[in-house]
């Protein structure tokens, strides 16, 4: 199994920023490398939404339509972590954000189904 924990969520106002990240460990973790990682966000009512995903060694990103030119993805397979930079952050954006990682890659990368593990998730709320 594999254990997936964000953090990094919090309060901010419209137009600020915040920084996510993802820490992976378990018994099926030899190296974060092996695993296609995403962030997926959902908001009360609301399905689960994709926000951004990143391949094996970083090289490949890939950005849903509202967070692109906001958001950036990155990953350190070394301290088996993900981070999520969220600038101009929009009230919009408020939602628990979710960290999603699956062994191999999945053309349908931008939907929740294709992800085997998922951490717990981290509220963000961003204030008008």
């Amino acid at each position: 199994q594999m254990q997936l924990v964000e953090s990094g969520g919090g309060l901010v106002q419209a137009g600020g920023s915040l920084r996510l990240s993802c820490a992976a460990s378990g018994r099926s973790l030899s190296s974060l490398s092996s695993y296609f990682m995403g962030w997926f966000r959902q908001a009360p009512g609301k399905e689960r939404e994709f926000v951004s995903a990143i391949d094996w060694n970083g090289g490949t990103t890939y950005y849903g339509d509202s967070v692109k030119g906001r958001f950036t993805i990155s990953r350190d397979n070394a301290e088996n972590t993900m981070s999520l930079q969220m600038d101009s952050l929009k009230p919009e954006d408020t939602a628990v954000y979710y960290c999603g990682a699956r062994k191999d890659f999945a053309l349908t990368y931008h939907r929740p189904a294709a992800y085997d593990y998922w951490g717990q998730g981290t509220q963000v709320t961003v204030s008008s």
